[in-house]
Formats: C-alpha cells, structure tokens, sequence
C-alpha cells in the first residue's frame, strides 16, 4: 500500500541523481505516450483494414487541421506544467493552488471556443487545402465530431500538464491506458461491428477521453496534501492567468507555426495522390512512435528544469541538461535501428498493398537519422521552457518550420519536376523534413549555450 502511494506521489526532482530523476519521471511519460499515440494508430489500421485506404488516407488528412484547432489547449498545458513545477519546487502552497485553479478554468473557456469554431470552418479549410473529393466528406465528419467532444482530451492535456509539474507522471500514465484501451474496444465496435466508418472513430476518440479527464480530475481533487482545489480558486486572477498566458502563449504560437506550416505542407502533399496521402499517414503514425522519447524527455526537462529554478538550484539544471539529452539520443538511436530492420513488417499492419508498404518504408528510411537531431532539439527547449524562457523555442519553430521546412520542401519538389515526374519527386518531402531538423538541432544548441533561459525564472 505503501508502495502505491509513493508511486503516485509527486516526485521531488530537486534532490538526488538528475539523470536518474529524469529518467524516474521520464518512463511512465513515454509509456503514456506511446498509449496515447495509440489513439490515432489504431483509428489508423482499423479504418484502414475494414473500411479501406481512401478513409485512412481521410483520417490522415484531418491531423492538421486538428493540431492547429488543439493549439489553445496546447499553451495552456505548457504554461500550467512551468507554473506548477516551479511553485511546487519554491513551496508556495497558495500560489500553486491559485495557479492550477486559473488552469482549469481557461481550459473550460478555451473548450467552448473550439467547440463553436471548429465546426464552422472545417469544410471550408479542408476545401482550402484541395482535400481530394474522394476523402473529404469523411475528413469532415471526423473533424465536427472531435471539435464537438473537444473539451475532454482538452481538460486530460492540461491535467495532466498539472500533474507532471508536481511530479507525477505516473497517474497521467494509468489514466491513458485506461482510456486507450476502451478507444481500441469502441473502435473495433463501432467501425467493425456497427459499420459507422470514419465518423466511429471520432466517436470512439472523444468517449475515451472524456474518462480520462474525469480520473484526471478525479485525482486532483485527493491531492489535498500539496495545494488546495476550493471554489473560491477557481475565479481566474489576474496575476496567474497572465503568467499562464505569458508563459503557455509562445509555446501555444509555436504550435500553431508548425500546425500552420503542416496544413501548407499538407497542400503540397495532396497534390501527390490519394496512394502518396495514404503511404504518408502510415510513415507519420510510424513517425510518432519514434518521435516519444524526444517529446517524453522534452518534456520531463521541463519539469525537471522548473523544480530546480524554483529551488535555486541551477547547477543542477546543466548537470541534467547534458546527461539527459545523451540519455535521450541513445534511446532514439536504438529505436530507429529498429524501425529500419523491421519497418516493412510493421507497415504492413496498416496496410496489404505491397505497393504503400514499399512507398512508405523508402520515405521511412530518409528521414531515420533526423530522430537523433530531434531529441537535442526537444530536450535543450525543455530546459529553456521550465526556466520560464518559452520565446526561445517558439522562435527556433518559427524558422524552422516556417522559413527553413515550407520553402524547402516546395523548392525541392520543384527542381524534380520531369515529363515523367509532372508533379515532382514525391520524396523530396522527406528530403526537406530531414534537413530542418538538423539544422533545429544545431540551432537550438547554440541557444542553449548562449543562456538567456537561465534569467527567465517565474518565481
């Protein structure tokens, strides 16, 4: 009993081995990401295997739009992770319990705004984009459901913000995999057994997240031991909500340049074919998994960095800079030697046309090496987020994303335009992506190094 309790306690990262903290917080993080990535990969293969390659090129197709409409809820959770790390680590009851009051209702407010704009301007963008007319009718439907059922992996994400923040990555852990596996369950049901196709999917997605918020909740509510959760906290205050959006608005930005920048991407790829859209969703679902590690150190640098600023403790913070972000490039290294040996057999999960297998394995084996890059990238921003720097990294995702990755990928597509390639060489894509993220990972270094993190601190 006791042992549970420890468990999903708040983990104080301000003493002992830093590499060994961060790697403490940093498990059940990436095991809740895999979960979660698991979401949109089983949509994936069961709309693939019983409704076919048009629907899942179709759910592809709406990630997007659906990241750039998620961006809200996105720099509230960012903002709540930095404010609650760093109040937690200070040991300022009151203000880490009028922090957390201010998250949960912007999230609400943030909540009814994409519920009401999400379903107005789907079609019209997806029409924008030159979604093909094969797809776009199912891109719709998934995306209204979605916005519509918005609020519950909108009020998971920042919760769970939260709850890492105080250092407790292992409840967010458990409540995923309890929602992921009732979204396999309703996805087989309603696509498999109900015939609902695309729109099942959607449903299923949002049912499960819903109970994942509610645990979510649920758990904060029993944390009476850390801060305190009354009604009268609730009421947003000026001073905490204007933190919450100074800190969680760049990250918020940065996340709308790079969703910004998938949607034009997005045009370009569409203009490939259905089977280039198709082979596409199968490499980004891949992409995913192998992305974890660099988003799950990401952010437990985060939180680690919070802690120690909060605490004083800068040195600390190098210290676990530098061992981190190695830790994090062995792990990434290991698992894209993996996805080269065995990424045609893992392909063919989503997918029996040999054609898409050999399609997506090729864009598959280009961008490999840039994984690597991604962790340095992804884990040096985490430390410069929880000092309380979030405009460093919004900047480097601006011109990465922006004025390096678009331009780049369009240039190059160009260049390959022949009488038998009128479109272009369809893997220049590929080519480009892997380009920017070399360069991100060197710029962010230089960044990091240069040190304007160290004199952000909230607290």
């Amino acid at each position: 009993m006791n042992f549970l309790k420890r468990l999903f306690a708040p983990v104080d990262m301000t003493e002992g081995s830093p590499v060994k903290q961060i790697l403490i917080f940093t498990i059940p993080m990436l095991l809740g990401n895999i979960a979660q990535q698991l979401y949109n990969t089983v949509d994936s293969i069961i709309v693939g295997r019983y409704v076919g390659d048009n629907a899942l090129a179709a759910v592809g197709s709406a990630g997007p739009v659906l990241n750039l409409m998620f961006v809200l809820f996105m720099g509230i959770s960012v903002g709540a992770s930095i404010m609650v790390s760093q109040y937690y680590g200070a040991r300022q009851r009151e203000n880490l319990s009028r922090s957390i009051g201010s998250c949960i209702t912007l999230t609400g407010i943030a909540s009814v705004i994409i519920m009401i704009v999400g379903p107005l301007i789907t079609r019209p963008l997806l029409e924008l984009l030159g979604t093909p007319e094969s797809i776009i009718d199912w891109c719709t439907s998934y995306l209204i459901i979605i916005f519509l059922g918005m609020s519950g992996g909108g009020y998971y994400n920042i919760l769970s913000g939260v709850l890492r923040g105080l250092g407790d990555s292992v409840s967010a852990l458990v409540y995923l995999l309890v929602a992921t596996g009732v979204n396999i369950v309703l996805d087989w049901l309603f696509v498999a057994r109900f015939g609902m196709g695309v729109p099942g999917v959607a449903l299923a997605t949002i049912i499960a997240q819903f109970i994942s918020a509610y645990l979510a909740i649920r758990k904060l509510t029993k944390m009476t031991d850390y801060f305190d959760l009354k009604k009268e906290y609730l009421r947003p205050e000026k001073t905490f909500s204007g933190q919450l959006i100074r800190l969680g608005l760049p990250s918020g930005i940065t996340q709308a340049i790079f969703s910004m920048s998938m949607i034009v991407v997005q045009s370009l790829t569409n203009t490939f074919g259905e089977q280039y859209i198709a082979a596409n969703v199968i490499v980004m679902r891949i992409d995913g998994f192998v992305m974890l590690p660099a988003f799950s150190f990401g952010t437990a640098m985060t939180t680690y960095a919070g802690q120690n600023i909060g605490a004083r403790k800068l040195d600390r913070v190098t210290e676990g800079a530098k061992k981190g972000t190695l830790a994090a490039m062995g792990i990434s290294a290991v698992l894209t030697a993996l996805i080269l040996l065995v990424g045609r057999s893992i392909m063919g999960i989503f997918t029996s046309t040999q054609e898409l297998i050999e399609m997506s394995y090729h864009m598959m084996s280009i961008i490999a090496v840039g994984y690597i890059a991604m962790e340095v990238t992804q884990c040096l921003s985490g430390i410069m987020r929880g000092a309380g720097d979030t405009v460093t990294p919004m900047w480097m995702s601006l011109i990465t994303s922006v004025v390096i990755r678009v331009p780049l990928a369009y240039g190059l597509v160009y260049l390959t335009k022949t009488p038998e390639l009128p479109t272009g060489d369809c893997y220049m894509m590929q080519w480009s992506m892997l380009i920017t993220w070399l360069i991100g990972a060197f710029l962010t270094f230089i960044l990091y190094r240069i040190g304007k993190w160290k004199k952000m601190a909230v607290v």
